[in-house]
């Protein structure tokens, strides 16, 4: 399989197997699961810490992915609930503007409410929103620029 990018036109080759013949849509829908994996692995790695252990011994490389793990799981399991109750209007938002919450902002809001609280959380909350309501904004212009350029 090949895969082209439209905008600068590189290509990206893939090499299939399966056991038995299958559809192409199964092919696509593989290759397409594998940037899922990789993206929900960077998204670990930054998120979570899963890329700051000193490996020193087995035992200890396994704790601290297990826990790596287990906290990237409530970041998805939040985001993902967040998503299913999450209203969205025609341009993909909620009633007051705001994009569902992500992995990241879960995260950051968990760190400065939670882990290291400040006696400003008010500030914190509003900081959240405003950020939400922007890249709500900057989403909408950019799929509105994108179905412009397409012929």
């Amino acid at each position: 399989m090949i895969r082209r990018n439209r905008t600068t036109g590189e290509l990206a080759y893939y090499r299939c197997y399966s056991p038995r013949p299958v559809p192409l849509s199964t092919l696509v829908k593989v290759a397409g699961s594998r940037w899922t994996v990789e993206e929900t692995f960077q998204s670990s790695k930054g998120l979570a810490g899963l890329d700051e252990h000193q490996v020193r011994r087995w035992d200890s490389w396994h704790r601290w992915v297990t826990l790596a793990l287990l906290a990237h799981a409530f970041l998805a399991v939040t985001a993902a609930l967040e998503r299913r109750d999450h209203v969205p209007t025609d341009d993909g938002t909620s009633p007051g503007g705001l994009i569902p919450l992500t992995c990241n902002e879960i995260q950051r809001l968990f760190t400065a409410l939670v882990v290291r609280p400040v006696h400003d959380t008010a500030h914190r909350l509003r900081w959240s929103t405003w950020r939400r309501r922007h890249q709500a904004r900057a989403r909408h212009s950019h799929y509105r620029r994108q179905t412009t350029l397409q012929p």
